[in-house]
């Protein structure tokens, strides 16, 4: 019988944890930005514009989320 064993090293100083978490930081402030883009652009339509896409001004917080990559609460 055959065994095969893997093993790796996981970095875990404190360097790698807080460019861990500055990386996080910086990807969620660039989705809350595309957020914001979204929706004010989405905003600034009037009522006539909004429906001819689809859309109205109730769901626009949903529409900018969902464009920006955001997971629903």
């Amino acid at each position: 019988m055959a065994y095969l064993t893997t093993t790796s090293a996981t970095d875990t100083s404190f360097t790698a944890r807080a460019a861990a978490a500055f990386q996080h930081v910086v990807a969620s402030y660039k989705q809350h930005r595309l957020y914001r883009e979204t929706f004010n652009e989405l905003s600034a339509l009037s009522n006539r514009e909004l429906a001819d896409l689809g859309l109205h001004r109730s769901n626009l917080q949903q529409v900018a989320r969902e464009s920006a990559g955001i997971a629903q609460r």
